[in-house]
């Protein structure tokens, strides 16, 4: 099922986003990890990509799985940067004959040895260029984009961001997906901006539940999110204790999504980490007011 017939059901539902094995011999570990998720039940499961594509073969191969082994409906990652037309018509050729119907359009990260790199040169600058070709293959997709609630990285300000954003979607984007942010008045605003512009698409925010002390550091890197007090006395207090910590950030990024539901947002993605753990604490704790 395309993930955009799943958005106009207007029902409030929870997904979860998983990455593939960085080398073979991590395959079946990972492999149990997704499946285990996947007997969740979730509206639909992601699986990334990898930095430069690095784990991309197995993206594949686990996003099948999943699909085939428990019926839910998933969506491969796909990124462009330093790729040739010719790998990227490929990998939209592989990805049809597996039977996804669900494309997540990216630039990617550039890998650190492309960082001086001169990228005129580059089939693909960004992921806009990326949307209009899955839009033009002989594929019947339903693509994906990226959004930043705060601020792409790289972008001068959050007007340039948004237009950017708009030109993306006017190339074919039917939904588009939240980086990570640990405080929702950020989303709320940011939504009222987007649609002030004019951008109309469904938006499904993005939580990253944080379930260890380390954790917080590689995600502002990451993401470059902003942490608002209430979630560094978290840490402060609970961080030096894994227990406790897993605990109330469990909790934290639960307390986000009841916010986001009874704001007006039907859908939710968590970025669960191939931890079935961590998927499954959230969705028992909003069993209640999932149906479920």
């Amino acid at each position: 099922m395309k993930i955009s017939e799943l958005l106009k059901q207007n029902t409030l539902s929870l997904s979860f986003e998983v990455f593939p094995p960085k080398t073979e011999t991590a395959f079946d570990s990972v492999r149990t990890a997704t499946e285990e998720i996947a007997k969740l039940r979730p509206a639909f499961m992601s699986v990334t990509y990898g930095a430069g594509g690095g784990t991309s073969r197995y993206t594949l191969d686990i996003a099948k799985n999943i699909k085939q082994l428990y019926g839910v409906p998933t969506l491969a990652h796909l990124t462009c940067v330093s790729s040739t037309k010719e790998t990227v018509q490929e990998k939209i050729a592989a990805i049809r004959e597996a039977g996804i119907q669900n494309v997540m359009a990216l630039r990617g990260d550039i890998p650190e040895a492309l960082q001086s790199t001169d990228r005129n040169g580059w089939d693909y600058k960004n992921a806009i260029e990326l949307v209009r070709e899955l839009k033009n293959s002989n594929a019947d997709f339903c693509i994906g984009g990226a959004c930043y609630p705060e601020i792409h990285p790289e972008s001068a300000d959050q007007k340039t961001d948004i237009r950017y954003l708009k030109e993306k979607v006017e190339a074919g984007c039917d939904f588009l997906t939240t980086q990570m942010f640990f405080d929702n008045n950020l989303l709320y605003n940011f939504l009222y901006k987007i649609r002030e512009a004019g951008i109309t698409v469904p938006v499904i925010p993005g939580i990253m539940p944080i379930t260890a002390g380390n954790q917080v550091e590689r995600a502002i890197k990451l993401s470059g999110s902003f942490m608002p007090q209430r979630f560094k006395s978290l840490v402060d207090k609970f961080g030096h204790d894994p227990a406790a910590m897993k605990q109330a950030g469990i909790a934290y990024a639960t307390d986000q999504i009841i916010d986001l539901y009874a704001n007006g947002i039907t859908n939710v993605h968590v970025y669960s980490m191939n931890k079935p753990d961590v998927a499954a604490h959230i969705q028992s704790n909003l069993s209640a007011i999932l149906g479920k």
